[in-house]
């Protein structure tokens, strides 16, 4: 944890001392979101006007292809998206803000709730500082970073060729999306016991705000619903279109009431409580105890649970508008960038089916280095020293995290391909249930790969191992579409383990590339366990 001298605080005061520290703690996630924030936006209108570089492209783009359900699930609905900056509204709008929500609610946890419960924030309240202003050093630190991403969100429109103006205000749409679960990660803080439950309340709520904003964009009749989630406000602010400025007073309204709400809770609640019972105060559940690995089920199931429902829905939804391709009419030059990316053709439903399934291996990977950052958990709150006195190895200690992370991205990656083929197949769709489970297979190997690279960064640097683990999957995901779609060298695109999938049912399972990347992963596990025994536990 960073250190505040006492000249320091007495220069610029408890407050500013309290919001310095909380931003610095949070540099590295701001960092690492403000560079993929700028990246996409650079790549938007560049990527446009390249692949389009002419109206009858434009027009023919905007006439099929963006008017597709199974497109609109991911990106939302299109107002003008024959024009470079229209199109680039629309993109960002979609998926920057999802990734913005879920900022805001990781933010929140990190500065309220895990100072909390790692019990610093009893000693800061044994000072002269008062509740109100811990809470508001908070919210400032968290504010400051939302800044920041806004700024580099402009710069990256900008040097991509659009204007200041609108370019400021589509980052303005996109940041007011992280604000207002800023705002609901705060009010989740308040009302979970610890740190864990608050991010899968908060995460929680993302999913449910994203399933209303695909219900209103690919539904008939239901529009509505878009004003019903903040994810649907960014969608009504049409930067670059039609703006509607007054409707920011929906994000700002939200954000302040909620945070209110938060903080008059803070202020009256002690510290180590929270509204909702803790687990403790369960009935017991001594089956779940019976070993390490057991335990650590009994603490991930929660979570866990709430990945393979939201993977479950979403595949679901996939499935369902997936016939839609069939009749979509893609335009040739569409059809052209997204086989740079190795999938083939996407004009029929099991081709979209394949091409989509990169986004479940995003998600399994994800999975997988969070169980990694969820054993830093239990070592820097202190409780693997109480199991370690126990006569348990560390190295069957982390093999039991690592088997119980496989274990779950088998059950996401099943998931997927069996909610996948119900979908479709309740669509009239031709898939066999035998391909979608070859499908969510496909999924494995690239996310066991990271597992075993956010192991090794564990045992080798365990303060920053979840930003190392999570950095890596971003950057490799985010490599493999911009490095296919602008031309780098193959060899460079080669470099990401997404370049190795291939996109089943319409392309052949990769077994040898599969292999390897199951002997990569294996390999650094391997290699996680022996230098885990070597080192000392690290606290916070």
């Amino acid at each position: 944890m960073p250190t505040i001298s006492a000249p320091a605080i007495a220069r610029r005061g408890p407050a500013s001392a309290l919001t310095w520290r909380a931003f610095r703690d949070a540099r590295t996630r701001t960092l690492a979101f403000a560079y993929l924030f700028a990246l996409y936006a650079y790549i938007q209108p560049v990527g446009f006007a390249s692949a389009y570089p002419t109206l009858s492209d434009r027009l023919a783009f905007a006439h099929s292809f963006a008017n597709n359900d199974a497109i609109r699930l991911f990106y939302g609905y299109p107002y003008a998206p024959a024009t470079i900056a229209g199109y680039s509204a629309w993109r960002v709008g979609g998926t920057l803000a999802i990734a913005a929500a879920a900022f805001g609610v990781l933010a929140a946890a990190r500065a309220l709730r895990a100072e909390e419960d790692s019990g610093r924030l009893e000693m800061v309240l044994a000072g002269a500082v008062r509740r109100r202003t811990v809470f508001a050093t908070a919210i400032l630190a968290i504010a400051a970073s939302l800044s920041a991403i806004w700024f580099a969100e402009t710069a990256g429109f900008v040097l991509g060729g659009l204007a200041v103006p609108g370019s400021a205000y589509l980052a303005l749409a996109t940041v007011s999306v992280a604000a207002v679960f800023a705002a609901l990660g705060a009010l989740v803080c308040q009302l979970a016991p610890t740190r864990r439950v608050a991010l899968e309340l908060g995460m929680a709520i993302v999913a449910l705000a994203l399933l209303l904003r695909v219900v209103a964009d690919t539904s008939s009749g239901v529009a509505w619903l878009r004003w019903a989630t903040p994810l649907g406000w960014a969608e009504e602010l049409r930067p670059f279109t039609s703006p509607q400025p007054l409707v920011l007073l929906l994000p700002g309204a939200a954000t302040v009431l909620t945070l209110a709400l938060a903080a008059r809770i803070a202020g009256v609640r002690d510290t180590g409580t929270a509204i909702l019972p803790a687990r403790d105060s369960a009935a017991p559940r001594l089956r779940s105890l019976s070993s390490a690995s057991a335990q650590a089920l009994r603490g991930e199931r929660g979570g866990l649970i709430s990945w393979v429902t939201g993977t479950a829905a979403f595949a679901l939804v996939l499935g369902l508008v997936s016939k839609s391709v069939s009749s979509a009419g893609i335009p040739h030059a569409v059809q052209k960038e997204v086989a740079k990316l190795g999938s083939g053709a996407i004009a029929t439903p099991s081709g979209y089916l394949s091409f989509v399934f990169i986004f479940f291996i995003l998600a399994v990977s994800l999975f997988a280095c969070g169980q990694v950052g969820a054993a830093r958990q239990e070592e820097s709150g202190e409780r693997l020293e109480t199991l370690l006195a126990q006569p348990l190895s560390r190295q069957r200690w982390l093999g039991g995290r690592l088997l119980l992370a496989c274990a779950g991205a088998f059950a996401l990656a099943a998931t997927a391909g069996l909610a996948t083929w119900v979908g479709a197949a309740s669509e009239g769709v031709t898939i066999s249930l035998g391909h979608a489970l070859e499908a969510g297979a496909n999924c494995l190997p690239v996310a066991l790969l990271f597992l075993g690279v956010a192991a090794l960064a564990y045992a080798v640097a365990p303060r920053a191992s979840a930003g190392v683990a999570y950095g890596l999957v971003t950057l490799a995901f985010v490599w493999y579409l911009v490095g296919a779609l602008v031309g780098v060298p193959h060899w460079l695109v080669e470099l990401t383990p997404f370049a190795h999938v291939g996109f089943v049912p319409t392309e052949q399972f990769r077994s040898a590339a599969a292999l390897v990347m199951l002997a990569i992963g294996l390999s650094t596990a391997l290699l996680a366990l022996a230098v885990f025994r070597r080192r000392d536990l690290a606290g916070a």
